[in-house]
């Protein structure tokens, strides 16, 4: 990792793969978390949390895999406080060339009392027990105090330190229902640092969800009051509200080092292409007015602003759009342009393909420089984020065929590929959108509710492309799909079976005993 910039170095843990994917609907494939995996580490993240190993073969697999390729993150299992959970996380992470088992236990009175339905006492041994069980398969080890913030002080400082003699090297102290405002939070810290004996081998971290809009506010009044390690997500992905902000954290760092003398290892240039990644792997689009990675996050529409602006952009920006690696959109390609061109764009835009996902990708552009008279960066990611994220899945949208229009009726005919197989159905509905979703579920079944349908234009002009994302649901499984396409029908009908696969994937790896997991 990269020596700090400004000041004291605060380690990033990110749990995007691990507490992101728990958001509704941001289920990923086991290739979808190895991509973002890949980009993390290049971004210079220290600790990887790459799932939940015990939950299901999918998260174990998925753990196991990234434990293998990695070569400079730590990477992470997570675990509940029993030998089980903690053997099946070891197994996962054998091959990491650097590991960490991190195990957690409730403290607060609510989650003893009604969640756990344990004594404080057996709580305070379970603790003991787990943590003295990690050590025999890491030195590195985290134990996180589930509930902290509403953790009775007396009784958290108790499992803090007989977490640390039993052997755990840092100590998470969540506020798991983003109950704590900045200053509560800052004096927590400070309290077990002052209190615990033995504090000092260990190292004390944040991890903040963001129901009351205060994760990134607490995480770092957090790092003031002691903490060296902050545990965030790509774009606050995470459940309910989400997590702290990666980006927001580590520019705020950037920024105002004036006031917070800290920073961290991440290459901020890389900001921008792990938000983008997040957004379309998940599903999930970024709010427009996000800080950092948001759309208009370095947009200028006030007269006032845009004449400041123009005679010095430090009037209205207090960081440059390029300093988090987002560069301005430029008409870079066409019809004409060849395979090594391409190339080279995609290494520009942060993409580092095999030869094979090249060759798609370079064909499905070609197709779209014959209908798009002008071809942005944003058009090319879309594309090859499209391209990449669907090629491994087990149903494929082959052709499709629409009537539309004020006459009717509206008609569809959709051939998938269905397990190497090609099938097609040919339906009338209440619009053509209605009359596509309507083959899909002839071909592929119809146990799944439809509870979200958007689209939005990648570029503008009459012949951008449509990027839509369709949000399923099924026996409390929530999927997010996402398809892009110059034919905003075709682009609707490519993210329905997204979600679809993704459906398949989740049906196959969801074990519900395993999935209460939020430290």
């Amino acid at each position: 990792m990269s020596q700090t910039i400004n000041g004291q170095q605060v380690k990033i843990f990110d749990t995007t793969l691990r507490d992101g994917e728990q958001s509704p609907g941001a289920s990923m494939t086991l290739e979808e978390k190895l991509q973002v995996a890949d980009v993390l580490e290049a971004m210079g993240v220290d600790v990887i949390e790459a799932g939940f190993p015990i939950a299901s073969n999918g998260d174990f697999e998925a753990v196991n895999e990234i434990a293998k390729r990695a070569t400079s993150s730590t990477i992470c299992g997570l675990c509940r406080a029993s030998e089980k959970d903690i053997a099946r996380a070891a197994e996962a992470l054998e091959p990491a060339e650097s590991k960490r088992i991190h195990t957690f236990l409730s403290t607060s009175p609510v989650h003893m009392k009604h969640k756990l339905q344990m004594e404080p006492e057996a709580v305070l041994q379970a603790v003991i027990d787990s943590v003295t069980y990690a050590r025999k398969y890491t030195d590195d080890v985290e134990w996180s105090a589930e509930d902290a913030t509403r953790t009775e002080h007396d009784f958290l400082v108790r499992c803090v330190e007989a977490a640390i003699k039993a052997g755990a090297t840092t100590i998470n102290l969540p506020d798991t229902v983003g109950y704590s405002v900045p200053e509560e939070y800052k004096a927590m810290m400070e309290m077990v640092i002052n209190r615990v004996p033995n504090m000092d081998k260990a190292i004390l971290s944040t991890h903040c969800h963001n129901d009351l809009g205060l994760a990134v506010a607490n995480s770092i009044a957090g790092v003031i009051g002691g903490a060296r390690q902050i545990e965030c997500t790509i774009n606050g992905l995470g459940e309910r509200a989400g997590n702290a902000a990666l980006e927001e954290i580590v520019m705020t760092f950037r920024t105002r080092g004036d006031a917070v003398p800290y920073d961290t290892a991440i290459d901020a240039t890389k900001i921008t292409r792990a938000s983008k990644l997040v957004s379309t792997i998940t599903g999930f689009p970024v709010q427009y007015n996000k800080a950092i990675v948001g759309k208009n996050a370095f947009a200028h529409e006030s007269g006032i602003h845009q004449d400041g602006m123009l005679k010095n952009a430090e009037t209205y920006e207090i960081m440059t759009p390029e300093s988090v690696g987002l560069h301005e959109s430029s008409l870079v390609m066409g019809k004409h342009s060849g395979r090594h061109a391409f190339r080279d764009k995609l290494q520009e835009l942060g993409y580092d393909l095999g030869d094979n996902a090249i060759q798609d990708a370079f064909r499905r552009f070609k197709d779209l420089a014959d209908k798009k008279k002008e071809i942005f960066d944003e058009d090319i990611i879309a594309l090859v984020d499209d391209e990449v994220f669907r090629g491994h899945d087990g149903i494929q949208v082959v052709a499709l065929k629409v009537v539309a229009g004020t006459e009717g009726p509206q008609e569809a005919e959709l051939t998938l590929q269905i397990d190497g197989e090609n099938k097609t159905a040919k339906e009338q509905g209440d619009g053509p959108v209605d009359a596509v979703f309507k083959c899909i579920k002839t071909l592929c079944g119809d146990t799944q509710r439809l509870k979200l349908y958007q689209v939005h234009a990648v570029t503008e002009g009459t012949d951008a492309q449509a990027e839509v994302s369709v949000h399923l649901d099924e026996d409390g499984r929530s999927v997010v799909g996402r398809g892009a396409d110059t034919d905003t029908l075709v682009a609707s009908a490519r993210a329905y079976v997204n979600a679809l696969n993704k459906l398949i994937v989740k049906r196959e790896k969801t074990a519900p005993d395993a999935r209460d997991v939020t430290p």
